[in-house]
């Protein structure tokens, strides 16, 4: 029998639970940068074509955004949660400032993906909480590749930021699955197992 991919177990378990989110369901992808949330969330999206997936870096304020991120994600899931279209402000990361504004339609399943994405404030929304790790120098290696080296001299500050966050927040503790990631010779394959695991 084959093992059930990190989205699949997700998506299962989403589905036999009640729906959180107005009349549908709410999956939150958590972890550190470059631990591949957005990977999961994209095989999420491909697994239920009507999800629709929100990245919670567009709704930062800048590199120094993260501890006001709860208060915006909480904004954006209230009137989902009453059953009402939403929308949110996407943040230029160019331009250093919010632009347009993006639409959130109601649907059967919400993907909240990114860094805050667990916050405690969102758990009356949420349905399932995943946290995807990977070992520490994978993950700043793949932030460089995917951002550029413009990147590098915020490094620091916002891993300080996010390990901050995450100890707050408890959102390890409070993850129904957790996800190992990697492709380097130290972590091998992919790995899945639910919270309450060692």
């Amino acid at each position: 029998m084959a093992t059930a991919s990190p989205a699949e177990a997700a998506l299962r378990l989403a589905r036999e639970r009640p729906a959180t989110l107005g009349s549908g369901r709410l999956i939150c992808v958590d972890g550190p940068a470059g631990s591949g949330k957005t990977t999961l969330a994209a095989a999420l999206a491909a697994l239920e074509p009507q999800a629709v997936v929100v990245h919670t870096d567009e709704l930062l304020d800048g590199w120094g955004g993260l501890p006001t991120l709860p208060t915006r994600l909480a904004e954006l899931l209230e009137p989902l949660g009453r059953g009402v279209a939403s929308s949110y402000l996407r943040y230029d990361w160019l331009a250093g400032r919010y632009a347009e504004s993006v639409p959130v339609p109601r649907s059967p399943l919400l993907v909240l993906e990114g860094v805050g994405s667990g916050a405690r404030v969102l758990a009356p929304y949420r349905t399932v909480l995943v946290w995807v790790s990977a070992p520490d120098d994978e993950r700043l290696r793949r932030v460089v590749e995917r951002d550029g080296p413009l990147v590098e001299p915020h490094l620091a500050a916002w891993v300080a930021d996010e390990v901050a966050h995450f100890a707050a927040e408890g959102t390890r503790r409070s993850a129904d699955l957790h996800v190992t990631r990697g492709d380097g010779p130290r972590s091998g394959t992919s790995g899945l197992r639910t919270s309450d695991e060692p």
